[in-house]
């Protein structure tokens, strides 16, 4: 029965993990469709999200079971409920991506992204896979040492979302269309959002291994619902 349980408990984090890497998948794929005006690409991350719904409740629903099933406490008890949390993360990473995915189908032919921002776009999608990768690692393998390496990736998510917004805000009349000025406002949103959350998962984790309280790993991240 024990060995069962422990089972139970690892296919957990086994959940997360396989919910990450279909985010990892949405984000690229969603970000590629908006650069390169990609419908078909735009319509899988699309039709793909409500699998990523579907894995969030499905976990959420083992986690549910396992703490009316088993009574755990200490790091067990901690492990599910931090569980329930990160997947509500992952799910809403797998809509952000989906909402970027969505402005490149309606903005399609046209480009979403202004050329002079195409560089910018790009790397807020680096980064924000390369802190789910980090979030991730941290997961699997409860190095809260690489926890700080997610934070920092946040803060660069933010830079270039107020680099952005500053160079839209101070353009000269005309420069862009207003629906330009909108979906790019949404876009960097987006991203930054992906990060925060990121953020959500490691501290998450920090809490897991030392119980402590999950906003102790740095200041200024809010991750409530957008």
């Amino acid at each position: 029965m024990r060995e069962a349980y422990q089972s139970d408990l690892r296919h957990i984090v086994d959940d997360l993990l396989d919910m990450a890497d279909l985010v990892s998948i949405a984000l690229a794929d969603a970000t590629t469709a908006l650069l390169e005006g990609d419908l078909a690409l735009a319509e899988r991350v699309i039709t793909a999200d409500p699998h990523i719904d579907d894995r969030h409740l499905e976990l959420d629903a083992k986690a549910v079971e396992l703490l009316a099933r088993q009574a755990p406490v200490a790091t067990d008890l901690r492990l599910l409920v931090a569980s329930l949390r990160m997947s509500s993360s992952l799910e809403r990473m797998g809509d952000l991506a989906a909402h970027i995915a969505l402005i490149a189908r309606r903005t399609h032919p046209q480009q979403a992204v202004p050329e002079q921002f195409r560089e910018q776009i790009s790397r807020m999608s680096e980064v924000g896979l390369e802190a789910l990768k980090g979030a991730s690692e941290v997961i699997a393998n409860r190095d809260l040492a690489l926890a700080a390496k997610v934070e920092k990736e946040d803060d660069e998510l933010d830079q270039l979302m107020l680099e952005i917004s500053r160079r839209i805000s101070t353009a000269e009349s005309g420069s862009f269309t207003a629906e330009q000025v909108i979906d790019m406002t949404l876009l960097i949103r987006f991203y930054e959002r992906i990060g925060d959350h990121a953020v959500s998962l490691v501290r998450r984790i920090g809490f897991l291994v030392t119980g402590d309280a999950m906003d102790t790993l740095s200041e200024g991240v809010d991750v409530q619902e957008f």
